[in-house]
């Protein structure tokens, strides 16, 4: 009996070890021509072994990825792709050895054009044929966009669907047969991209994740861009300090809502909930004090929380939701122009010359009027995407540092109650919308914020299950019919997979609110969607 033991394991590791020399060689010897029969020039054919830490050498700097784990065996296929006269893609797509039938397509961030290869990694370690792009630029500046109209249609949508259609035709030409289905997974800028998808190529995926979608994209730069001017220079005599922001304002704002939910946990479970005043932060004297604002502090605290507004009273953008400013202190409110919008208006909507600190409501309207590369993506129909049978989970943190989860919630009854006219009920039928209480933008803080959202050492801490995992979540609603009533959130003690789980909970979907209803608020049998 040892010895037949024995022997089966030496075949089949023998089995084992010829299958992957031979999709290694298929690797290897795989002819990239694309529909054109044109070979791009200077691209990659590799193959890579589960557990190599693959150094990416030609990965711009700025984009702060310069090596990734692969955890499956893999052929990888890098890829510059021209788009234009002007223009090009570069795309990589990462072909694994035990491939599903699914094929992945990932998104971008900011305004740059980083290639996400944590995104790449996590959809091939779960058998995804996937494939990523830097969206017509390299790096995180916006300084390619000047003057060429054809790098910020890449960027706007032309990318993601040149890479998608290319993508998808090698998968099938590698491995001999087509994807069974196909699904697109990204948070920003990314969940932009995957709502954009939706509305102007509908048959490019069955299912998407967008997650945080920067979606009526013009106003959100504006929005963005309206913080310096109002915050003032980090060094001008009236400006709020991040210790202010992250300890007295914080904590004022904690007092008065934290507890609306029935827990002091240092979570807002509800910010739509939270009306919150900054008047009891106002010093008692006209002398300046450091546990006190001044007059001027505290009319830009308040204007902080308030939606920014045309001239005629109209919205341009929501408001920022209070809990937000321990992260959006770094950026937002940090005395300097936000890099994303100061860049959008000297290379895109206006010049080099445009000064951040003079942002006023004509920049929005012209931002907003140009609409460049028709960015702006804010429909109010997604009915030829839903007639298909597609499907999206949208989620959205809820002390997001970046964007206003508000937008979210405006952007789903835009739908429900715009063009397709459905309503909620209907809506549920193929969108959901996740609110994920303590989650900054896209990943981290002190909710239970991991929802496999992304490749990174948390993903890895949990499993591809439907019940904890966004992108399991789809899968199983587009394969099995099995619709998202909740979504699992984790929250590992400091953030790191190996001290263990601190804190999990359900998070429910739009317009249900979890409320809590007694035990340990740690555990999610505590709360329940009402």
């Amino acid at each position: 009996m040892i010895y037949h033991y024995f022997f089966s394991v030496l075949i089949a590791a023998l089995v084992s070890r010829a299958a992957t020399a031979s999709f290694a060689e298929s690797c290897r010897s795989f002819s990239v021509k694309l529909a054109d029969n044109n070979t791009p020039p200077g691209g990659i054919v590799e193959y890579v072994s589960a557990g190599t830490d693959l150094p990416l050498p030609y990965n711009d700097p700025s984009c702060n990825r310069p090596n990734q784990t692969v955890t499956a065996d893999l052929c990888r296929i890098a890829l510059d792709v021209s788009t234009s006269n002007l223009s090009s893609v570069v795309l990589e797509l990462w072909l694994p050895r035990n491939w599903t039938g699914r094929f992945l397509a990932t998104g971008n961030g900011g305004i740059d054009g980083c290639i996400k290869y944590e995104d790449l990694a996590y959809g091939a370690a779960h058998g995804f044929a996937v494939v990523g792009s830097n969206n017509g630029h390299n790096g995180t500046s916006g300084r390619a966009f000047y003057q060429n109209e054809d790098v910020v249609i890449d960027f706007s949508w032309r990318a993601l669907h040149t890479i998608v259609e290319i993508g998808k035709n090698l998968t099938s030409r590698f491995y001999g047969y087509p994807h069974r289905t196909s699904y697109y997974l990204g948070c920003s800028l990314g969940g932009r991209q995957g709502i954009n998808a939706a509305d102007r190529f509908p048959g490019d995926f069955d299912g998407i994740v967008a997650g945080s979608p920067a979606v009526d994209f013009n106003n959100l730069v504006s929005w963005r861009a309206s913080f310096f001017p109002l915050t003032g220079s980090y060094n001008s005599s009236e400006f709020i300090t991040r210790a202010q922001w992250t300890g007295l304002i914080h904590d004022e704002i904690l007092r008065q809502c934290d507890g609306i939910d029935g827990v002091w946990d240092g979570i807002i479970e509800d910010p739509t909930l939270c009306h919150f005043h900054p008047d009891p932060l106002a010093c008692t004297t006209t002398a300046h004090k450091e546990n006190c604002l001044s007059a001027v502090q505290i009319e830009t605290v308040r204007r902080i929380f308030s939606p920014l507004l045309a001239g005629d009273g109209e919205l341009i953008f929501p408001a920022m939701q209070p809990g937000s400013e321990d992260l959006a202190v770094e950026r937002l409110y940090a005395g300097k122009p936000f890099s994303y919008s100061e860049d959008w208006f000297k290379y895109v909507v206006f010049d080099p010359s445009w000064n951040p600190a003079y942002f006023n409501l004509y920049d929005a309207e012209t931002a907003d009027a140009l609409n460049p590369a028709e960015i702006r993506t804010w429909p109010s129909d997604l009915s030829a995407f839903h007639a298909r049978g597609g499907k999206m989970i949208t989620f959205h943190g809820q002390q997001d540092n970046q964007i206003t989860s508000f937008n979210s919630i405006r952007f789903y009854d835009r739908l429900a109650a715009g063009g397709m006219q459905t309503g909620a009920e209907q809506m549920e039928a193929f969108f959901r919308f996740f609110r994920i209480s303590g989650m900054f933008h896209c990943n981290t803080g002190p909710g239970a914020w991991v929802v496999g959202q992304g490749g990174g050492a948390s993903a890895a801490g949990i499993p591809f299950a439907r019940e904890n995992n966004v992108l399991a979540a789809l899968v199983a609603w587009v394969e099995d019919e099995i619709a998202p009533d909740t979504i699992l959130g984790t929250k590992f003690v400091n953030d790191e997979v190996g001290r263990g789980i601190q804190m999990q909970r359900r998070h429910c979907r739009y317009p249900l609110r979890n409320t809590y209803i007694g035990g340990n608020a740690s555990l999610p049998d505590s709360w329940m969607c009402l």
